[in-house]
Parts: C-alpha cells; structure tokens; sequence
C-alpha cells in the first residue's frame, strides 16, 4: 500500500527535501516543507503556536510529505503519520552538502524556504548539524521504537537512499 502521511527526518543536510520532492512527484503527494512555516520572510521565526497551529492544519489533510525536524512537534508528527523516513547520515557528509548547498545558493532562497530567506552562512548551524546525534538521535530512535502501525525506513547513506528511491520507482512501473 502506498504511504499518504510520511515525515522525513535527518540532520540538516541529509536530504530531506529532495527526497521528498522526489516522492511528491511519482506519488503526487504535496510536500510540507516545515522550514516554510518556521520561518517568514527576513528569517523571521514563527511564534511556536503560530507553527503548531500550522502544522495541526497540515497534518488534518489526507495527504503529506513532511520534512523537517523541529523536535517539539515531532511525537505528535509521528502519531499523525503512517511512514517515517529518517535519514540517519554521518554528520561530516550533512556538513559537506550544506556548505556546497550555501555555495550553490548563496543569497537567494532555495525552493524549499520562504522568499526573503536567502541562503547565507551560519557557523552557528554548522555547529547544531555537528551535536544533532549527541541532541536528538536518542529521541529519535525512542519515537521510532514506539510506533506500532509505522512504517520505518532508516537510511544510514546515500547509497541505501538512492536503493530506496529506486525500488520505489520501480514499484511503479
């Protein structure tokens, strides 16, 4: 059976986004894009129950692609879903792709932002991609563990993630 409710989880950098983009497109799913509603333009932070409040309208629809971490939403996320996609990298390779993503779109905003959130470079986010085992893997891996009708793909590299997205195409055909 086809997922309708997925989350995608990882540190900054695993590719969150492009795998959901990827799924929204061959399974025609809309893609939330959590980044989108944290953050308005001029890298202005949503007050956490205008987020919540977003997200609850978000997960009342019948179908979703969600990315993004944002911890104090993620149990009742993972309640809500019936897929959890976590992408469980190595923090050096997150750190190699966001300063190469930082490169690439330096000063604009990429498509999964909101318009007047350009790129820029944050020491301080690379120092949050480096503790985000040591912060949050744990918990993680406790939600995971206490969801019964789940399903739970775990993708430790881009090797295993590339098998994923290909077996999904292939389902396809």
């Amino acid at each position: 059976m086809k997922p309708e409710k997925i989350i995608i989880i990882g540190a900054s950098g695993s590719g969150k986004s492009t795998v959901a983009r990827q799924l929204s497109a061959w399974w025609d799913i809309p893609v939330v894009h959590l980044d989108k509603l944290s953050w308005k333009e001029g890298w202005i932070r949503a007050s956490n129950e205008e987020f919540d409040s977003l997200v609850e309208q978000e997960l009342a629809k019948d179908k979703w692609i969600m990315d993004g971490n944002f911890p104090r939403t993620l149990k009742r996320r993972m309640d809500a879903c019936d897929t959890v996609i976590y992408l469980d990298y190595p923090l050096w390779f997150c750190i190699f792709r966001v300063l190469k993503r930082v490169i690439k779109n330096y000063g604009k905003p990429r498509p999964d932002m909101n318009p007047g959130c350009p790129e820029k470079f944050d020491p301080g986010f690379l120092k949050r991609i480096w503790n985000f085992n040591r912060e949050r893997r744990d918990n993680y891996y406790r939600y995971i563990a206490e969801q019964k009708d789940t399903n739970i793909i775990i993708l430790r590299n881009q090797k295993e993630c590339d098998r994923f997205l290909t077996s999904v195409r292939s389902e396809m055909k």
